[in-house]
């Protein structure tokens, strides 16, 4: 009979245990894989974020299209004064000889009114350059504003990255931060948190996965200068196509009622016809035409942006069809740190100081006050099989039994152990149930574009998701060991131990 109560009391126990024991694992696997989660949207937080960060950037660049194309009107203008006084010089005055109208030199006489009348337009063409030129320089401040504001707008999202980061470092570290408290409320209340050394771990393997946060024993920061020159690329691919290339667009980027003034208003009995422009916007290494003009480039560090628009000519005659003088007209605006440069004159007050650069020089968290920086994700190609991707660990233990009679009345005592003496057979002892349970799991945060796993992982793209995963054996006697765990790290180095 005693024999019997004891194994009844014995299988009470264990069920208890066994029950418990599920409720904790299960519970670990929850913990590891809801931080897994809050990892997973965090990088997709930093890819949505880094991509409204490109689009700020390509906003700048049409902005400089927009103001190249407003500032080329006066140099137009100008072109066309030009025409007028060499139309004067060279044909009313060479060819058709107005200077000859005196007594004794008659012949050019019926050409001094065209002379004057060549003169006057190329006045008019003169104010009306220096009309719209201050037309264009009038909208400088407001160009130099919305510059500074979309700049604004980078840093500021860069802040809110480095909020989340430090967020998601907080809940990987405690397993309680960020409302993951409730799993453990609703899945095993009397479990303990997270063990410490653990989040320690769930944290190195979160930070590391970011390039230019500090990371012992991975692969190193990549140059800062190469983060400039990435999201300098992206900026430049994404481009709208107005402000990339505005070529066979002919004059459509030009006002109508302006077209009507350069070319019939102002040269009226003559006629001015102007040549298609040629454009482009573009974030570039140095304020230069060549750049702006040349294809994409492996050394832009996204120090300035620039826009241009050239390659029209401006044909004139005035009066004799055959009386024909052509010049060339363009504009060119940019901005950078050193204030960048901006032609005609006419349309120009100023400098151009509001754009500081796609700066990378500091990187992380030293970027939060700081320079246009952005997250970006550290492959390692020798950190294997994950190449980079965070891993995400849960250790958790639980006291399996109740330790209160009026809850568990099948557990006797506190200690869970019934002693016993048999005469001269000595004494033994009845161990009914296991004190205190552990559960530990892993969860692994990956990259993958549905439909392309080929694509590599990067924080431009949202398709970071989470799973739970196996242990490699090292793996595991990495986080037993970090748990404290000692019996747990000598089964794990077993080669035939399930993982």
């Amino acid at each position: 009979m005693l024999v019997l109560a004891l194994m009844l009391m014995l299988s009470f126990n264990l069920s208890q245990a066994l029950h418990e024991k599920i409720r904790l694992q299960q519970h670990s696997d929850a913990l590891a894989y809801s931080m897994a989660i809050v990892e997973a949207r965090s990088f997709n937080y930093y890819a949505a974020s880094n991509r409204a960060q490109a689009a700020a950037f390509s906003a700048m660049n049409s902005i400089h299209a927009y103001h190249a194309a407003a500032s080329v009107t006066a140099d137009m203008m100008s072109a066309g004064q030009h025409n007028m006084v060499m139309i004067a010089i060279v044909y009313e005055l060479g060819v058709h000889k107005a200077w000859c109208c005196y007594p004794g030199c008659v012949a050019g006489c019926p050409h001094v009114p065209h002379l004057i009348g060549a003169l006057g337009k190329a006045s008019k063409y003169g104010d009306a350059s220096s009309k719209y030129g201050k037309k264009v320089k009038g909208l400088e401040s407001s160009f130099n504003a919305v510059i500074l504001s979309l700049e604004q707008m980078v840093n500021d999202i860069h802040r809110s990255q480095l909020a989340i980061y430090k967020d998601t470092v907080d809940a990987v570290r405690s397993g309680s931060s960020s409302e993951l408290d409730r799993i453990r409320k609703q899945n095993a209340p009397r479990s303990n948190k997270l063990k410490d050394a653990v989040g320690a771990l769930n944290a190195i393997e979160y930070i590391c996965a970011i390039d230019g946060m500090p990371c012992a024993g991975r692969a190193g920061t990549t140059d800062p200068t190469t983060h400039a020159k990435l999201m300098t690329e992206i900026v430049n691919a994404t481009r709208t196509k107005w402000a990339a290339n505005r070529e066979g667009m002919g004059l459509g980027q030009l006002s109508p009622m302006f077209l009507k003034e350069l070319m019939k208003d102002i040269p009226n009995p003559g006629a001015s016809l102007p040549t298609s422009l040629v454009g482009t916007a573009k974030t570039i290494e140095n304020a230069t035409q060549s750049e702006l003009e040349s294809g994409s480039s492996p050394s832009d560090t996204g120090k300035v942006i620039g826009a241009d628009e050239h390659g029209g000519t401006l044909i004139t005659y005035y009066v004799h069809k055959s009386d024909i003088w052509a010049t060339g007209y363009k504009a060119e605006v940019y901005s950078s740190a050193s204030g960048g440069k901006h032609t005609p004159g006419a349309a120009h007050s100023g400098q151009h100081k509001s754009f500081t650069g796609v700066k990378s020089e500091k990187t992380g968290l030293p970027c939060s006050f700081e320079g246009d920086c952005f997250m970006k994700f550290r492959a390692d190609s020798q950190h294997k099989p994950e190449f980079g991707q965070p891993n995400v660990y849960s250790y958790v233990t639980q006291t399996l039994r109740w330790g209160n009679v009026q809850k568990g009345p099948w557990e006797l005592n506190k200690d869970a152990r019934v002693r016993f003496k048999d005469g001269e057979q000595g004494t033994g002892t009845v161990e009914l149930a296991a004190k205190e349970g552990a559960g530990f799991s892993k969860a692994f945060v990956y990259y993958h574009r549905l439909g392309d796993w080929t694509e590599h992982p990067n924080f431009f793209n949202p398709y970071w998701r989470a799973k739970l995963n196996a242990f490699f054996p090292k793996e595991a006697e990495k986080v037993l060991t970090a748990a404290g765990n000692s019996d747990a790290v000598q089964l794990s180095t077993y080669d035939d131990m399930p993982m």
